[in-house]
C-alpha cells in the first residue's frame, strides 16, 4: 500500500526578504514553522514514492529553511537572473527536501511532489537543472558538488557581479577527494563568496562516519585548506542565519553544521538504517503526527 494523502497545506510562505527584516527571535519561529512544514512534505513524499533518503532530508531541512527563506537572494519568477545567488545541494539524494522547498517558494507546482521518483516525472530521485527550476547543478554522485560551487564562486569574481554561492556537502561525501582538491583551489583563491555547508549528521549509507573512515578533526582540515570555518548546531535557525550573512575576511566559509540524522522524528533520529529505508503507511502517519506538535 502506497502512502498518498498529500492533505497537509503549506503555511503561509513570507516574501522574499521578509523574514531578514524580522527580530531574532521572530525569525526563528516563522523559520521553525516552515522547517517543520518542509519536514512534513518529505515524510509524505518518500511514503508515497516507497523510495528516498529520509534521514539525510530531515536532517538538512532546517540549513535548506534558513537559505531559502532569509538568506538567499533568489526569485522564483526569474530563476535563471543573472546576478542571483547559486545554491547547490551536493548530496543529491537528498533531493526530497530540495524540491519539497522550491515548492514552497514557488519555483515548482506543489502539485508536483506526489510525482517524485514516479517513471517520466521530472522530480527524479537526484536533482536535474534542465528539468527543475532553481536546480542549479546535476548532483547525486557524491564530490561534484563543491567543485562546481568553486567555478560558480570564481565566475561570480570573474563577472563582477559578486553573487554568492552557497553548497550543502553531507559528511561522508567528504571521503571523496575531489572534495580536498576543490577546497585547496577556493583557499587558494580567496573565494569569499563561497560558503560549504557540512551536513555533519555523523551518519552515512551502512555506518557512522568515524567508523568508516575517520574525518575528525574536520575542522582543523578546512582552515588547513585555507578556509574560515564555523561549527554551529545546524538545527539552530538563529545561529544558521547569523553565520550565513555575516562579513567576510577574504576566505571562502566552511560551516560544520552539526545535525541528527532523521531530526524531527523520534524512531528515524540518529538510525543508520533510515540512510534510505522507507517509512510504512502507518509510519507516515505517526511522523507526521510528531512533526505536527
Amino acid at each position: 500500500m502506497r502512502y498518498s494523502s498529500f492533505t497537509r497545506p503549506f503555511p503561509p510562505i513570507p516574501q522574499s526578504g521578509e523574514l531578514a527584516k524580522l527580530s531574532p527571535i521572530h525569525r526563528v519561529e516563522r523559520l521553525q514553522v516552515l522547517a517543520q512544514a518542509l519536514r512534513g512534505s518529505v515524510v509524505e513524499m518518500i511514503g508515497t514514492a516507497r523510495a528516498g533518503h529520509i534521514g539525510g532530508d530531515l536532517s538538512v531541512s532546517d540549513i535548506l529553511a534558513t537559505l531559502y527563506f532569509s538568506v538567499l537572494d533568489v526569485d522564483a519568477a526569474a530563476p535563471l537572473k543573472p546576478t542571483r545567488d547559486r545554491f547547490i545541494l551536493s548530496k543529491g539524494h537528498c533531493a526530497a527536501a530540495l524540491y519539497s522547498v522550491l515548492a514552497m517558494r514557488g519555483f515548482i507546482d506543489p502539485a508536483l511532489l506526489p510525482s517524485f521518483m514516479q517513471p517520466l516525472s521530472v522530480l527524479n530521485g537526484h536533482p536535474n537543472r534542465g528539468k527543475v527550476a532553481g536546480v542549479e547543478a546535476n548532483t547525486g554522485p557524491l564530490g561534484h558538488g563543491l567543485p562546481i560551487a568553486v567555478g560558480s564562486a570564481i565566475a561570480a569574481r570573474l563577472s563582477g557581479t559578486g553573487w554568492r554561492t552557497f553548497v550543502v556537502l553531507g559528511d561522508g561525501e567528504l571521503q571523496e577527494g575531489s572534495n580536498w582538491e576543490a577546497a585547496m583551489a577556493a583557499g587558494h583563491r580567496g573565494l569569499d563568496s563561497l560558503t560549504a555547508i557540512v551536513d555533519r549528521n555523523r551518519l552515512q549509507q551502512g555506518a557512522r562516519t568515524e567508523d568508516t573512515n575517520r574525518l575528525d578533526p574536520l575542522a582543523d582540515k578546512w582552515a588547513a585548506f585555507g578556509w574560515e570555518v564555523a561549527e554551529i548546531d545546524g538545527h539552530d535557525h538563529g545561529a544558521l542565519f547569523d553565520v550565513f550573512t555575516r562579513p567576510r575576511n577574504g576566505k571562502p566559509l566552511c560551516v560544520i553544521a552539526n545535525t541528527v540524522k532523521g531530526k524531527g522524528v523520534s524512531f528515524i533520529e540518529d538510525r543508520v538504517e533510515w540512510h534510505h529505508k522507507v517509512p510504512s503507511p502507518e509510519q507516515v502517519v505517526l511522523a507526521l503526527e510528531e512533526l505536527a506538535r
